[in-house]
C-alpha cells in the first residue's frame, strides 16, 4: 500500500528547496572559472539570455511535470503521456534520470574537498596556503574518501527525517546562512584596491572574446552552464514540483528560483574576480581557481584564516544544499518505484553513491593513468561531460518535446498545469515558441558544442 505523498509545509520551503537544488557548485565553483575561461562579461550576458529564453520555460515544464505527475521523473512521464500515444516516454526518462546518480558520483567528491579545506582553515593549518596542498589531497584516496563520506553522511541524515521534518527545515537554515555569508564576502571583496578591474572583467561584455571563431564555444558553455546551474533535464527540479500543491501558479515560483540562483552566481563572481584582480591572479585559471588560487589571496589578507573559513563554509553549505535536493530525488525514486520505506531508500541510495563515487576519487591517484577524454583528463571530467554537456541539454530537449506534442503530454495540458492556482499566468501565446524554437536551438547548440569539443 502506497503512503500519501509528502508536501512542503510552506511556499518558502518549496522555493528554498528548489533554489537549493539549483544553487551549489554550479554557481560558485563552476560558474566563475567557466566565465573566466570564456571572456568574462560576454559569457555572463549570454548566460543570462540563456536563462531567460531557455531556462525559465524548461524550469516551468519540469516543475509542472512533477506537480501533475506527483512522482519522480520516469513515473511522471508514464502517468502523463497521452493514452493514444504508443511511444514509451518513460523508458528514455530512466536514462536521463540516471544523470542524478552520475552527478552525485562527482558532486559528493568535490563537496568533500570543500569540507576538507574548510576544516583546514578552521584549524589554521598553514599548509592550506601552499599550491601543493590541493595536489596532496588529490593524491590521497584516504583523505578524499573520508571527506566524501562525511558529506554523504550529512546528506543521508538530513533526508532520513523526511521532507517536512528535516529536508525543508535544513534547507531553510542553509539558504539563510548562505545569503548572510554571501553578503559579507561580497562586501569584503569589493573593498579591496583594484577590485573594480575584476568587476569590469566580470560584468562588462568584451566582444573581442568572439574572435577566432570562439562564439560557438562561448554560446555552448553558456547554455550548458544555464542547464547545469538549474539542474534541468534530469528530474532534479521535478521532484520539488511533486511536493507542492496547486494553490499557486508556477510562473512566479519559477522566477523566484531563477532570481535567487542568478543572485548567487553573480555574487560568486563578485567575490572571486575582484579578489583575483586585486592580487594579480589570472581569473581564467580553471577548476583549480578556488582550491589553489584563492588560498593565495586569503594568505595575503589580514585575518586570512577567518576569510578563508567563511568562504569554504559558504561553499560547503551551498554544495550540501544541492546534495540534499538531488539525493532526495533518488530516495523518492526508491519509494515510488519499489515502494521502499524512506529509511531503506535513503540507506540504499547512500551505499550506492558511496561506492559509485570511488572511481572519481581514484581517478586522481590509483587510476590516474586512465585519461578518458585525452591527455590530462580525469574520470571526473568524463562524468561532468556526460552530465553537463549531454544529459542536461538532451533531457531539456526531451522534456520540451514531451510537453509540447500531442503524442506526449501536450501544450494544452502543460499550460493548464503551469497556470493552475493564484498568480500570474505563463502566456499561452508562447506555445509555438516552446514547440518549434526552443527544441531546435537546444539541439543545434548541443551539436555544435560536441563538434567543437571533439575538434
Amino acid at each position: 500500500m502506497n503512503t500519501p505523498r509528502e508536501h512542503f509545509a510552506s511556499r518558502l520551503g518549496f522555493i528554498f528547496m528548489t533554489a537549493g537544488c539549483a544553487i551549489g557548485l554550479g554557481n560558485i565553483w563552476r560558474f566563475p572559472y567557466v566565465a573566466g575561461e570564456n571572456g568574462g562579461g560576454l559569457f555572463v550576458l549570454i548566460y543570462i539570455l540563456c536563462l531567460l529564453f531557455f531556462g525559465i520555460p524548461v524550469l516551468l515544464m519540469e516543475l509542472a511535470l512533477g506537480r501533475a505527475g506527483q512522482s519522480t521523473y520516469p513515473g511522471a512521464f508514464a502517468k502523463l503521456r497521452s493514452p493514444s500515444g504508443r511511444f514509451p516516454w518513460h523508458k528514455p526518462a530512466y536514462l536521463l534520470f540516471a544523470g542524478n546518480l552520475i552527478l552525485l558520483m562527482f558532486y559528493t567528491t568535490v563537496t568533500g574537498w570543500l569540507f576538507f579545506y574548510a576544516f583546514d582553515f578552521i584549524r589554521m593549518n598553514e599548509a592550506v596556503y601552499s599550491p601543493g596542498h590541493f595536489q596532496h589531497m588529490l593524491s590521497s584516496a584516504g583523505i578524499q574518501i573520508t571527506a566524501m563520506l562525511a558529506a554523504l553522511a550529512a546528506t543521508v541524515l538530513i533526508c532520513l527525517g523526511g521532507v517536512r521534518k528535516t529536508v525543508e527545515k535544513s534547507i531553510k537554515y542553509m539558504m539563510g546562512g548562505l545569503f548572510i555569508l554571501l553578503l559579507i564576502l561580497v562586501i569584503r571583496a569589493l573593498c579591496q584596491n583594484g577590485a573594480m578591474q575584476g568587476v569590469k572583467f566580470f560584468l562588462l561584455p568584451d566582444t573581442s572574446a568572439l574572435q577566432g571563431g570562439n562564439w560557438i564555444k562561448i554560446v555552448h558553455a553558456a547554455m550548458s552552464q544555464a542547464f547545469f546551474t538549474l539542474s534541468l533535464g534530469i528530474g532534479s527540479i521535478a521532484i520539488c514540483g511533486s511536493y507542492i500543491g496547486k494553490e499557486r501558479s508556477l510562473l512566479q515560483e519559477g522566477l523566484w528560483i531563477i532570481l535567487l540562483d542568478t543572485i548567487v552566481a553573480v555574487s560568486a563572481g563578485l567575490i572571486i574576480f575582484p579578489n583575483c584582480m586585486a592580487h594579480g591572479i589570472d581569473p581564467g585559471a580553471g577548476p583549480e581557481l578556488i582550491f589553489i588560487t584563492l588560498p593565495k589571496v586569503f594568505m595575503s589578507m589580514p585575518g586570512g584564516f577567518f576569510w578563508g573559513t567563511l568562504f569554504f563554509v559558504f561553499l560547503g553549505v551551498a554544495a550540501l544544499s544541492t546534495l540534499v535536493a538531488v539525493f532526495e530525488n533518488l530516495a523518492a525514486f526508491g519509494m515510488d518505484e519499489f515502494h521502499w520505506s524512506r529509511r531503506k531508500s535513503c540507506l540504499t541510495a547512500g551505499i550506492i553513491i558511496a561506492l559509485a563515487s570511488l572511481p572519481c576519487i581514484f581517478g586522481f591517484n590509483l587510476w590516474q593513468k586512465i585519461q578518458p577524454l585525452g591527455n590530462g583528463s580525469t574520470i571526473l571530467d568524463l562524468e561532468d561531460f556526460i552530465v553537463s554537456s549531454n544529459l542536461l541539454p538532451l533531457g531539456a530537449l526531451y522534456l520540451t518535446i514531451f510537453c509540447t506534442t500531442a503524442a506526449g503530454w501536450g501544450t494544452e495540458n502543460f499550460f493548464k498545469e503551469v497556470n493552475t492556482g493564484k498568480g500570474r499566468d505563463f502566456p499561452v501565446r508562447l506555445k509555438n515558441y516552446l514547440k518549434f524554437v526552443i527544441p531546435v536551438i537546444i539541439a543545434v547548440i548541443w551539436l555544435l558544442g560536441l563538434l567543437e569539443f571533439f575538434k
